[in-house]
């Protein structure tokens, strides 16, 4: 990584100086060094920009925000850069709420609403291109000639179709602006700071939950971004059961890697932290360290998705044969598991209660308990008191979009005990989980853990799989890997 340059001094006495590394190579710069970097450069401003493929849909989103919260300034901030260590920063992911009311994705972005006759003016606040004045595109870490070209404010409003300004003065214009407020809390301290006498957190958490709810059912350029994810998430299982002689030969972090690869290329980056557990470890929901060995004879559970561009990502798992055949006792639970997604996914329709296909899996995990003597019945019983749970464990599914866990702050009423409706899109994904110290199971029985998820939309007249392309059957999952493998 190259070592900052750094100036002697601050243009003028008005600006702040440009931040310094204590053990830069170079003491200052010369005036004739100064004078030489302000000019020679071509113009590149980029003109005859279309708006985004969204930008019609964002519009959309701000309108029902709008009427919403009429007469009140809004506020929603992209987020700021954080450290990794030193003076490195991780990778830039914007908040949800400012990616999907702006489609804009950079650091320090905030979105403004002000009150204007019966609705509101939008406002989108960025930083500029960097300075060529003052020297800050090359002698500024976050300059432009050390991490890239930032869009021009005339720019932006080309590409959002939204009137952009300097966000380095809007701190200050909050500090005086007067009427009620609301801000989306924990994404940027130096806007919350500005607004501090002026918002409550109960009004706060209103804004807040209603973006939430917003984005509960999806519109048509969310539906064709979840399936594009879903896509490449496809090809990218396709790539790890290809290459799963060369974990066995080194780890989980070779099927990490491997996926990994699909995502960037593809897509922004992986959804969410890729689970890429072999053996026992599949036994652990999050397992994400994948730095375990993977040994021919047990199973991998895979939970991985890509994230598109736009920041919607796929969540899909299947749970393989390593060696690309199940065993007697892996597709005993492997058929359980699909017998209870198939339960949930058909209970997926508009109409019904979202606890409808958890239910429906649930009950068909906790029969195949009371089947293999594991725990005793009636099946009743064992829902009434939970207990399959010791091995289900977690519920079967979730809202899914711009959040892996989507709409996570909606009210229970609208979520977890609404009803469901075209657009929906939610995982369906049961699993079966025998501990590898579970002293109440039969040994064989143990370290084995099972988990199918897919992508599912709820349609006008039922529901569409969107992750349909990747087999489910044990017999399907046995014969496509075994045609990749070639």
């Amino acid at each position: 990584m190259a070592d900052e340059l750094i100036p002697a001094t601050p243009e003028t006495e008005s600006e702040e100086p440009i931040k310094q590394r204590k053990n830069g190579l170079y003491p200052g710069v010369s005036d004739e060094l100064a004078e030489n970097m302000q000019s020679g450069w071509a113009d590149t401003e980029l003109r005859d920009l279309e708006p985004i493929e969204q930008a019609a849909e964002t519009a959309r989103r701000r309108a029902a925000l709008s009427a919403r919260f009429p007469g009140e300034r809004l506020v929603i901030p992209a987020g700021n850069l954080k450290t990794r260590s030193n003076d490195t920063e991780y990778a830039f992911r914007s908040s949800v709420e400012y990616a999907y009311l702006t489609g804009n994705q950079t650091e320090d972005g905030v979105l403004v609403l002000e009150p204007a006759g019966e609705g509101h003016r939008a406002t989108i606040y960025l930083l500029p291109r960097s300075d060529r004045e003052n020297g800050e595109f090359w002698l500024d870490g976050q300059g432009e000639l050390w991490v890239g070209r930032r869009h021009s404010l005339t720019e932006s409003e080309a590409l959002y179709g939204i009137p952009a300004a300097d966000v380095r003065e809007l701190a200050e214009k909050l500090a005086e602006a007067t009427g009620p407020v609301r801000v989306v809390r924990g994404y940027d301290a130096g806007i919350e700071a500005a607004l501090t006498d002026k918002v409550t957190a109960e009004r706060d958490e209103e804004l807040r939950v209603f973006l939430s709810e917003l984005r509960l059912v999806k519109d048509a350029f969310e539906i064709r971004e979840l399936q594009k994810a879903v896509d490449s998430t496809v090809r990218g299982f396709e790539d790890v059961v290809k290459v799963l002689d060369k974990a066995e030969a080194t780890s989980e972090r070779y099927i990490e890697g491997t996926f990994f690869l699909r995502a960037r290329v593809e897509g922004n980056d992986i959804g969410y932290g890729s689970i890429c557990a072999a053996g026992p470890h599949a036994c652990t929901l999050h397992w994400v360290r994948n730095d375990g060995p993977v040994r021919s004879g047990d199973l991998l559970l895979l939970d991985a998705g890509v994230e598109t561009h736009t920041l919607y990502t796929a969540d899909v798992t299947r749970t393989l044969p390593i060696n690309g055949t199940y065993s007697e006792l892996q597709k005993k639970v492997y058929d359980a598991v699909y017998e209870a997604q198939e339960a949930g996914i058909a209970a997926v329709r508009p109409g019904a209660k979202y606890r409808d296909f958890h239910d429906a899996a649930q009950r068909v995990l906790a029969a195949k308990l009371v089947e293999w003597g594991l725990v005793e019945g009636p099946v009743e019983r064992v829902l009434e008191l939970g207990l399959q749970r010791r091995w289900t464990l977690h519920g079967t599914g979730h809202m899914l979009g711009m959040d892996v866990h989507d709409c996570a702050v909606a009210r229970t009423e609208t979520y977890v005990d609404g009803v469901l409706e075209p657009g929906m899109v939610l995982t369906v994904e049961p699993g079966l989980y025998f501990q590898g110290d579970d002293l109440t199971v039969p040994e064989e029985y143990r370290g084995v853990g099972v988990r199918i998820e897919d992508d599912i939309l709820v349609t006008e007249d039922g529901n569409r799989n969107l992750s349909a392309a990747l087999p489910r059957r044990a017999d399907e999952v046995e014969a496509w890997m075994a045609a990749l493998k070639g």
